[in-house]
């Protein structure tokens, strides 16, 4: 098992960390409702996905109903 021979600087640490970044979720737009929605999976607002109408959609209780 490889062991660091020296202690890493807290700079050298950070300045490695900071390429380490998450991407925003693309988002497309519902042909039902024109909301938008994750690509690929059911609209969280109407439950529609690839012309069908799925199971009662999940809304969020933060939503205004």
């Amino acid at each position: 098992m490889a062991v660091p021979k020296r202690k890493m600087s807290r700079s050298n640490t950070r300045a490695r960390r900071s390429q380490w970044k998450t991407t925003a979720t693309t988002l497309t737009t519902c042909p039902q409702c024109k909301s938008a929605a994750r690509p690929h999976t059911a609209c969280p607002s109407c439950g529609a996905y690839a012309g069908r109408r799925y199971a009662e959609a999940v809304r969020s209780e933060h939503e205004a109903l």
